[in-house]
């Protein structure tokens, strides 16, 4: 990538469950090769041992959430966080068709509800949809995130465990 102006490339399953939604327009991500593979971010652990992946996949790894029933997009198209694609990313999902649509962070998910103009989401299954998919918000998985206190819980692997448990 190095720079470019566009995203990662979508990687979703022909059917999937869940599929993540991160925010391309951090600054961290800018010249990333692979969904969440800076350091420190607990995607990858998470998917793990939430049970959405049978094994801890590395970044390098990612196309092989397809096989999980699972997938990864980015709400912003462009490098610009300003420019929300909340239209393309419903397009989207609409073609997908996915039970669930999960954001990676309080923040994405926050984006994503100003651009609907609906209430800001806390963390777990929000009231409202994407397309077919309802909301889940998931703590967010940057090294940068280490609070005590995920909306109650002492952990964040809490909230990824129910995702899991309403996927499954």
């Amino acid at each position: 990538q190095g720079g470019g102006v566009e995203v990662l490339p979508d990687i979703v399953a022909s059917e999937p469950v869940v599929v993540f939604c991160g925010l391309a327009g951090a600054e961290s991500t800018k010249l990333r090769d692979h969904y969440y593979e800076t350091p420190g971010n607990s995607f990858w652990e998470s998917l793990h041992l939430s049970g959405l992946s049978p094994r801890r996949l590395r970044p390098d790894e990612d196309a092989l959430v397809a096989g999980l029933s699972l997938g990864l997009t980015d709400l912003v198209g462009h490098w610009d966080p300003r420019w929300v694609e909340i239209d393309a990313l419903v397009e989207k999902l609409e073609r997908w068709r996915p039970d669930w649509v999960a954001f990676t962070s309080k923040t994405v998910a926050h984006e994503a509800a100003r651009a609907l103009g609906v209430r800001r989401p806390g963390l777990g299954p929000a009231d409202w949809y994407l397309g077919p998919a309802q909301v889940f918000v998931l703590p967010g998985v940057s090294g940068a995130n280490q609070r005590k206190d995920y909306d109650g819980r002492p952990n964040r692997l809490s909230w990824w465990r129910d995702l899991a448990a309403l996927a499954s």
